[in-house]
């Protein structure tokens, strides 16, 4: 017995050591950027029908928080593709989008609880650091599911942040020729999909120089907090054109802010992420758009690259799910759902 303790310790040092250097070949990953990709509609193509689900696979969710509509609807994500395959699917999520250290603690239990593969949506790009390094130290691999980034991550699932401003900047560079006074409301500071999103609205819309970018500032992911940035940039520039808010919550929350200022016919708003509300609004002629990047497809993707992974499939390290700028054009070709959506969003891929 002491011998096989003796072994069985030295065995798991070994394993630890090696998987310390096998993280060190790893770049910091820019999801954005990082050329070793696949396109979610290309996994079947690539690397075949889905291995066989073996009878008790089990995947762990650990999410923002369950407060946003986007984080919901990944879940759901989760569960269909989960219930299609026959894998079992928890899901869990930390009070509010600031709480980290409640966050990192779920993933933390969860690591302890038998999971085959576990998917991370951290709120910040450092706070599931330490649950991953104890995940992959234990031989359970990790999906990093939108939208921060942990640099040291094997495999990510997501947009293209930065194509998400990008979008939107073009929409105004394309309808308001004349230019203009335009601002930001960014998501959350240390989020690696806020500040992509930021930078490519700004980057993009620079183009030309007939638009200036003359306030960004930080919603963090909060209605309120983006109503009230939204009313006091109002304030100072009453001849904006129009404002881009890293996700929908907030540019409902500028969409008031404009009404309350009586300038919804002078001022645009787009948002991002493609939430109900989002799309109602839409409809109703307030929110101009917003770029839907799909988070129940994103889920079950995410799902579907979880478990390829527990079948020891080598993956490239990033699968990238789709997007699309959402307006009163085409509101209802995207708003479909479930095998409908999926035809959508195949043909767009091709």
């Amino acid at each position: 017995m002491t011998i096989r303790l003796t072994s069985l310790v030295a065995a798991g040092a070994l394993a630890l050591v090696a998987h310390m250097a096998a993280a060190q070949d790893l770049a910091p990953l820019n999801s954005d950027t990082e050329t070793d990709r696949i396109e979610w509609s290309q996994l079947t193509e690539k690397f075949g029908a889905l291995p066989a689900v073996p009878s008790g696979t089990r995947v762990g969710g650990v999410s923002k928080t369950l407060t946003n509509e986007y984080w919901r609807s990944l879940g759901e994500g989760y569960k269909a593709f989960g219930d299609k395959v026959g894998a079992e699917v928890v899901y869990q999520a930390a009070q509010s989008e600031g709480d980290q250290l409640g966050q990192l603690s779920i993933a933390e239990t969860l690591i302890g609880q038998g999971f085959n593969a576990l998917l991370f949506s951290p709120q910040t790009d450092n706070n599931l650091q330490p649950a991953l390094e104890s995940a992959e130290a234990q031989g359970i691999p990790v999906v990093n599911v939108n939208d921060a980034v942990i640099p040291s991550v094997r495999h990510y699932v997501g947009n293209v942040q930065r194509d998400n401003g990008m979008r939107v900047a073009k929409w105004f560079l394309e309808n308001r020729p004349e230019g203009g006074k335009v601002a930001v409301i960014e998501g959350q500071a240390g989020v690696f999909a806020a500040g992509q999103r930021t930078k490519g609205f700004s980057e993009t819309i620079a183009v030309g120089g007939k638009f200036t970018v003359v306030a960004s500032v930080p919603g963090n992911w909060d209605r309120q907090v983006a109503y009230d940035a939204a009313a006091t940039i109002l304030q100072q520039n009453a001849d904006l054109v129009g404002f881009y808010a890293n996700n929908d919550g907030m540019a409902l929350g500028v969409v008031e802010a404009v009404k309350a200022a009586g300038l919804q016919d002078k001022v645009v708003v787009f948002g991002t992420d493609g939430i109900s509300d989002a799309y109602a609004s839409i409809r109703a002629g307030e929110l101009t758009g917003t770029v839907d990047s799909f988070p129940v497809l994103t889920g079950e993707v995410a799902m579907e690259v979880g478990l390829r992974l527990a079948a020891k499939q080598d993956l490239p390290r990033v699968v990238s799910t789709p997007q699309a700028l959402i307006t009163k054009d085409n509101v209802e070709t995207f708003a479909a759902k479930g095998d409908a959506l999926r035809e959508v969003l195949l043909k767009q891929a091709k």
